[in-house]
């Protein structure tokens, strides 16, 4: 009469029903406001009626006690159960589930009224985590719920390796769980969880992406090679994922190919590729981690340079290589090595390096540096000379000596002229334009006559003027 949603008055009948014992009626009642969710794969638990109905039955477990004078009750309560059965088409777990009819009740408000969560849910609280992976399968609920109902509350609870065992039992191969591993992995790292991610991954048989977690492991925190000298045993590991990833995939080529949809996939080439980076890496830690002990290292990188970065820090790492051995000749090795590999401008390395001994006034070392280069087999016939042209670009204070000593090092006599004009030298540019043959020499004297003018040295303009 007046109007009202007859709902709450419906709900607490049914609760009054529950109990009193009434479970056939309390269905009955319930089934009047009660109502299924729109969407069964929504991220919550259902409404909270139906909540508050599965929270009584599981707080009120009456075990089934036949006696001679509650024949009835037990008939009530085995109809109750077949019922239930015949709406779940999952398997029921084994002991007292199977043999409780509250718990079955449970699952008759759950399939009727709950979300699969709620469902997947019940049964991992009741040790039920087979019964909660076939719902999850039957069902095909998208990969947020076997995170939020299976994959959090098993490690959580420390049944991670239960949880594996299952997945396996129920599909050798994985594939029909690889949608929801690969959410787990995406889970873990998100929330930098890689050690459970790392084990994952070894379970998943997922090798290249094993490899990548010990990357990070490598790497991560380190601030000197010393420490990453400690870390070499996760260098191995990688080696190791990346053998035996390319054993297995020589061995399904040979036979039909092999379905692995989930696992990160590599061509043969690259992994090869790789674990040769991973051997460089090895040495310029053994090489690094050996200069850091004996006190030779200098340099104080923010971060760490390691070959597992872009080429730019590659190039840092040939750079440092260089810097850190007891003369330049020790590291460069390795460092040529890291270059012809990783095909880096070595030029633009040489010059970084000369920079730098030219800020440490290493002066003989740059010498050291231009000799090895030049001896190094595949060095352009103007490279030395660009390496020299670019440390005077940036510094002009070098020794009068020392910045002699480099310019007559150099092989091309424009180039010596460029680097004498650069560090307004215009005697020594004169000295070696009039050595030219005739025609260029006369440019050249031009050049440097020009350069006095503008620079205020009348007496080189003069001599210039003279020789013309």
């Amino acid at each position: 009469k007046s109007g009202l949603d007859p709902g709450g008055a419906w709900h607490a009948w049914g609760m009054a029903c529950l109990k009193a014992g009434n479970l056939t009626s309390a269905r009955e009642k319930f089934n009047r406001c009660l109502k299924p969710p729109m969407d069964l794969n929504q991220l919550n638990h259902g409404s909270r009626l139906v909540q508050d109905v599965i929270q009584y039955l599981e707080s009120t477990v009456k075990p089934v006690l036949i006696t001679d004078d509650d024949y009835f009750a037990t008939l009530r309560e085995l109809e109750a159960t077949l019922r239930t059965r015949s709406l779940s088409l999952e398997m029921m777990c084994e002991g007292k589930i199977q043999h409780n009819s509250y718990y079955q009740e449970c699952l008759f408000y759950l399939h009727s009224y709950g979300t699969n969560l709620a469902i997947i849910s019940f049964y991992m609280r009741h040790d039920c985590m087979r019964e909660a992976l076939l719902h999850l399968l039957n069902k095909e609920s998208p990969s947020e719920v076997f995170i939020e109902g299976i994959f959090i509350p098993s490690y959580e609870s420390g049944k991670l390796h239960m949880l594996e065992n299952l997945l396996e039992t129920i599909d050798p191969g994985l594939e029909s769980w690889g949608v929801y591993l690969i959410a787990a992995c995406k889970y873990l790292q998100r929330k930098n969880y890689y050690h459970i991610l790392y084990e994952l991954q070894q379970f998943m048989k997922d090798h290249v992406r094993a490899a990548m977690t010990c990357i990070r492991f490598f790497t991560h925190g380190a601030k000197t090679y010393t420490e990453l000298g400690g870390k070499q045993t996760w260098l191995l590991k990688i080696k190791d994922h990346l053998k035996v990833y390319l054993q297995e995939v020589s061995r399904s080529s040979g036979r039909k190919k092999m379905a692995f949809t989930f696992r990160k996939k590599m061509s043969a080439t690259d992994v090869s590729r790789h674990i040769n980076t991973v051997d460089l890496q090895m040495e310029v830690t053994k090489f690094l981690h050996q200069c850091e002990s004996s006190g030779a290292s200098q340099m104080t990188d923010s971060s760490l340079p390691t070959l597992f970065g872009n080429n730019n820090m590659k190039m840092d790492v040939a750079c440092k290589v260089i810097l850190e051995g007891k003369n330049i000749e020790e590291g460069f090795g390795i460092a040529f090595r890291v270059l012809q590999d990783f095909q880096l401008e070595a030029t633009e390395v040489y010059s970084k390096v000369a920079k730098q001994l030219v800020k440490q006034q290493k002066y003989s070392e740059i010498q050291q540096l231009l000799k090895c280069v030049n001896e190094s087999g595949v060095a352009a016939k103007n490279d030395g000379d660009n390496i020299i042209l670019n440390c005077l670009n940036e510094f002009k204070n070098i020794p009068a000596e020392d910045l002699d000593n480099l310019i007559q090092d150099m092989d091309s006599d424009e180039n010596k002229i460029q680097a004498y004009t650069m560090c307004n030298k215009l005697r020594s540019a004169y000295l070696v334009a009039v050595r030219q043959e005739k025609a260029r020499a006369v440019q050249l004297v031009q050049h440097v006559r020009q350069l006095a003018e503008s620079g205020g040295d009348h007496v080189v303009k003069a001599i210039c003027a003279q020789w013309l």
